[in-house]
């Protein structure tokens, strides 16, 4: 694999098959591999393989901070071109990373947070059926996922999406939040969406909830959350 990522295994599956439920976590923009690993032993209590992918683009030279896109143009956005070429190669890490690893692929969730959150949409709405649930943490619906759903409509009723923002994000604003839940409704995913009262972060509500959400989605049985 030619893609620098980061992993956190709970060991032998509960279940006797040998494949582990998975979380593809793809961090944001600024970020780095490690970022996302945090969540880990919180989410279904430590009981999912989570695979941290880490971006191609170092912003700061020496610095653990990387971006998704290449940028281009004067304005520096990064073109459709551009999305769908991360987006191909984040999907071939996902394969190759689920399989070496021991992942469950079909109990595999791809979550995402800001940047990353756009590439999760993509990856989820464009393929509905290879990914048990899509998680989508402080970010925003691109056109490119839209578009790529139109195509992919008839998985898209059964694809559990969990959509989380806060109220006082200063990078995401809370109504692109919203706006990404009424185009996912117009869909027809099985959408649960929140909105807490916090800023551009995974809070200990918010934590909380996607836990919940992650072992109801991969079929796991509650157990007390870990405080």
């Amino acid at each position: 694999m030619q893609v620098t990522h980061s992993v956190w295994s709970p060991g032998d599956s509960e279940d006797g098959s040998n494949l582990l439920p998975t979380v593809i976590a793809i961090h944001g923009h600024g970020a780095h591999s490690q970022d996302l690993l945090g969540l880990a032993p919180y989410l279904a209590n430590g009981r999912l393989l989570m695979i941290c992918p880490e971006a191609e683009f170092m912003l700061q030279p020496g610095m653990p901070s990387y971006t998704w896109f290449e940028p281009s143009g004067p304005d520096l956005s990064r073109t459709p071109e551009e999305f769908e070429r991360v987006t191909a190669r984040v999907s071939d890490f996902v394969s190759e990373a689920v399989e070496q690893y021991g992942g469950d692929p079909d109990r595999t969730i791809v979550l995402g947070f800001s940047q990353g959150g756009s590439l999760a949409y993509r990856l989820g709405l464009g393929d509905p059926g290879r990914f048990a649930g899509v998680a989508a943490l402080s970010t925003w619906l691109p056109e490119e996922a839209e578009q790529s759903a139109s195509s992919a409509a008839g998985g898209l009723a059964a694809l559990p999406v969990i959509v989380q923002h806060g109220t006082k994000d200063p990078a995401v604003g809370i109504d692109r939040g919203q706006d990404s839940r009424d185009r996912l409704q117009a869909l027809g995913v099985q959408l649960e969406y929140h909105e807490y009262e916090m800023e551009h972060q995974i809070a200990a509500e918010s934590l909380t909830d996607l836990s919940v959400w992650c072992q109801q989605v991969l079929n796991l049985p509650s157990l007390d959350p870990i405080t």
